[in-house]
């Protein structure tokens, strides 16, 4: 008896139909063909335990099954529950009579119980496209799925609920989840808040610019400074995420298998803060069973690379071209995919090996070559691709004992959002931009022109800075951002001064 059951294929962030083919006839063999990779092979001994267990035989006859189509390769443990449902279906003990209606996803404990799986958003999000009435899967992943609508999301624990299901012996409830009001409800809850932090106003007045504008930073100094506190508070006044944005970034952290069982929409901008000794691989994604990388996992949000110099330099060379084209091609000898990596760099860094260069009050103990090799540890080009460098001066006493009431991270936010607005408006008519950091040179020269004035200080600026092209563009995109935040039409003298502030890796005396 020949049956078909429907699964599906992760390809990048994206899910592919997968119809399993299961025949019965006389014999005793059992084929799996299909591209199948070890993992779905060993379902084999998975499914026999856990039908076993809940008081059900494997049929004692030719099994044959193909994974169509043939040439995609199908990974993981999560065809486990599909292959089970269409062997009983081939043997007449489980009934076909719904299964098309219905696709199936789940790994087998021996007990018959389900574990998660990775990328059931997703998947979901193909099985509605392709006119799927359900998508049964387990439990611990269905608060995921059920945030795609016009489609059941069927949660269960146990092979046996399936199987009773489809026989018509038991009736599972549909899992509804109100994505907009979960969505909403979440959006504005923060760990960390800028009214935390005294002092350092120049700072979090660059990192205001950087949110308004979406501009990468680099932040320069001392141990203590209050670097990467900073760093962690940032994502608090950045804009809120779109229901689109959203959807997006949940179905990346859903194939990464990054979502917790209470997980349905991701609601505020990721924060991810990998460790300098990260590789390549982990930091644009691919590998041997392809995942998404961080760059991938902080789309929408933050990438924060505390220590920058200590990263492998072949790491964050690696980021150049993402940082432009604001996604990741990867190509393989078995594959091609391509994951989205629209993220905003934020980097910290010691000034130089002992960390005191440029220190108020305590003497460097570095000579000159060796600042310069630490800072030449970054490379020019990726440099020019940070579009605010600021330094950080350590808080004196006199600040930290202060009791001033200090600017809360809502108010900073309430001024980035009608900035992001304003750009948003601009931006209208050219798809693929949203805010002023991914303007291109042709955009500039359309809504970044300074006047004579202005283009007299930018000229003695580049003459003395030695600056490159790019940096001449990152300088105005980041004047037009500061002069968004004063809702200014045009950019003036003292936005363009502010902006030039901001190239501190540039000025003369660093690095000796």
């Amino acid at each position: 008896m020949l049956v078909k059951v429907y699964a599906a294929a992760l390809q990048g962030i994206d899910a592919t139909i997968v119809t399993i083919e299961v025949n019965s006839s006389r014999g005793i063999k059992f084929f799996l063909v299909g591209l199948p990779d070890s993992a779905v092979k060993e379902s084999h001994e998975r499914i026999m335990s856990a039908l076993q267990v809940n008081g059900f035989r494997f049929p004692s006859r030719q099994i044959v099954v193909n994974m169509a189509p043939a040439d995609i390769r199908k990974e993981g443990s999560a065809y486990d529950l599909p292959l089970a449902i269409g062997i009983l279906a081939s043997a007449g003990e489980v009934s076909d009579e719904k299964l098309s209606k219905y696709l199936i996803m789940g790994e087998l404990s021996l007990d018959g119980s389900l574990q998660p799986i990775k990328g059931a958003l997703p998947i979901a999000i193909s099985a509605r496209a392709q006119g799927y009435e359900g998508f049964i899967l387990p439990k611990q992943n269905a608060r995921e799925a059920a945030v795609v609508n016009n489609l059941n999301v069927y949660g269960v624990e146990n092979i046996k609920e399936v199987i009773e299901f489809f026989n018509g012996e038991r009736e599972l409830e549909p899992t509804i989840v109100n994505t907009r009001e979960e969505f909403y409800q979440h959006q504005s809850s923060f760990p960390f808040d800028f009214a935390d932090v005294k002092g350092q106003e120049n700072v979090k007045r660059a990192l205001e610019v950087a949110a308004a504008g979406g501009h990468n930073v680099i932040m320069i100094g001392a141990p203590g400074s209050g670097k990467s506190m900073m760093a962690k508070r940032l994502p608090s006044i950045l804009p809120p995420l779109s229901l689109g944005e959203s959807l997006e970034t949940t179905k990346i952290h859903s194939v990464a298998g990054k979502l917790s069982k209470n997980d349905s929409l991701i609601a505020t901008r990721p924060f991810r803060s990998p460790h300098h000794t990260i590789s390549q691989v982990a930091m644009v994604g691919g590998g041997s069973n392809p995942q998404p990388g961080e760059i991938s996992l902080a789309h929408n949000g933050l990438l924060f690379l505390d220590e920058l110099p200590e990263f492998n330099r072949s790491v964050l060379e690696v980021l150049r071209q993402p940082l432009e084209d604001r996604h990741i091609s990867i190509s393989r000898a078995k594959y091609s995919l391509d994951y989205p990596a629209s993220f905003m760099l934020v980097a910290s860094m010691n000034p130089c090996p002992c960390g005191y260069y440029n220190h108020p009050t305590k003497a460097c103990v570095c000579n000159p070559g060796q600042v310069h090799r630490y800072l030449n540890r970054i490379s020019g080009p990726l440099l020019d691709r940070i579009d605010i460098q600021i330094e950080i001066i350590p808080v004196p006493f006199e600040k930290m004992a202060e009791q001033q009431s200090i600017e809360s991270s809502a108010t900073i936010r309430e001024r980035v959002i009608k900035a992001r607005k304003i750009q948003e408006e601009r931006f209208s008519r050219h798809p693929g931009i949203y805010c002023n950091a991914q303007m291109e040179s042709k955009l500039l020269h359309q809504y970044a022109t300074p006047d004579e004035q202005g283009l007299n200080l930018l000229r003695t600026a580049m003459t003395r800075l030695n600056l490159s092209a790019r940096a001449y563009d990152r300088i105005l995109k980041v004047a037009r951002t500061i002069a968004d935040l004063e809702a200014s039409a045009s950019i003036k003298p003292h936005h363009l001064a502010e902006a030039i502030s901001y190239r501190n890796l540039d000025r003369e005396g660093w690095g000796g």
